[in-house]
């Protein structure tokens, strides 16, 4: 009777212990929780998290080997994905990678140079994106902070520009408050503070339907296209561009995309100054 209640009282203790550990592990644990989606988890987001969940990815999104058969491949990482296999990627033939470095005035990639080199040393021509949050800050202030943590450029044919992403507001309205006007006046703040530093514009990605909804101005005569689309094809592209440079065209299992030129043309990407 006695081992009987002391076992009762240590069932009732472990109970109570997994009671406070359901009721308390999710705050703890949200950031690594593969139930939550990424889109959703604050202050960190992966370059095209919004796009997939309010556009979704299309039915071919998976059939890309006509897509992957020309152009020159690549891929874009962030903390996400961690520890990079650089050497495997380039044996799959990737050669140009784009790495997560910043997302509004708050948020560093804790594995942004682990990536950044990695790619580099495994023979990757390289770059450095940053989320953009329009409603936080100015753009000039955003473009420093990204150029000041990671997104700088040089002409040394190995650094691809720096690219400003611009998709679906993470915490709120699409367009970030902001009217059409107004955010082509952010874009055109980052855009010439990055170039005024770098002697370089940054590309922009985006997706037709975020970019038409919220900003539908040309850019096309400074700034390079990085367009988003899960498909067999690149679809219409945002308002005035006629030319794409980089297609984001599958997320499985990662992030893949398309440079639209040669390799030849790549390295002129890296090495041009505007």
């Amino acid at each position: 009777m006695l081992h009987s209640g002391i076992s009762m009282r240590r069932g009732l203790r472990v109970g109570i212990a997994a009671l406070i550990l359901s009721l308390t592990a999710p705050a703890a644990l949200s950031a690594a929780s593969p139930d939550k989606p990424r889109s959703e988890q604050a202050g960190n987001h992966e370059m095209g998290s919004q796009i997939r969940r309010h556009e979704g990815v299309g039915p071919t999104a998976r059939s890309t080997a006509t897509v992957a058969a020309s152009g020159v491949q690549g891929m874009d990482v962030s903390s996400w994905q961690g520890t990079v296999n650089w050497s495997a990627h380039y044996s799959d033939g990737r050669r140009f990678a784009y790495v997560k470095a910043t997302e509004g005035t708050s948020y560093t990639s804790s594995t942004f140079s682990a990536q950044y080199n990695g790619s580099y040393k495994a023979g990757f021509i390289r770059g450095a994106y940053h989320f953009a949050l329009p409603n936080k800050s100015s753009g000039a202030t955003q473009a420093k902070f990204f150029s000041d943590h990671g997104g700088g450029w040089s002409a040394d044919g190995k650094t691809l520009p720096g690219v400003v992403d611009m998709e679906y507001n993470p915490y709120g309205s699409t367009c970030y408050g902001k009217t059409k006007a107004q955010m082509r006046s952010w874009i055109a703040d980052f855009s010439n503070y990055y170039k005024s530093r770098w002697n370089k514009y940054p590309a922009i990605y985006t997706s037709t339907s975020w970019w038409n909804q919220c900003v539908n101005s040309s850019f096309s005569s400074t700034n390079a296209l990085w367009v988003a689309r899960y498909s067999s094809s690149v679809g219409t592209l945002p308002y005035n561009w006629s030319y794409y440079t980089i297609w984001q065209y599958s997320d499985s299992p990662y992030d893949k995309d398309r440079f639209n030129g040669t390799m030849t043309q790549l390295k002129a990407f890296a090495t041009n100054r505007d």
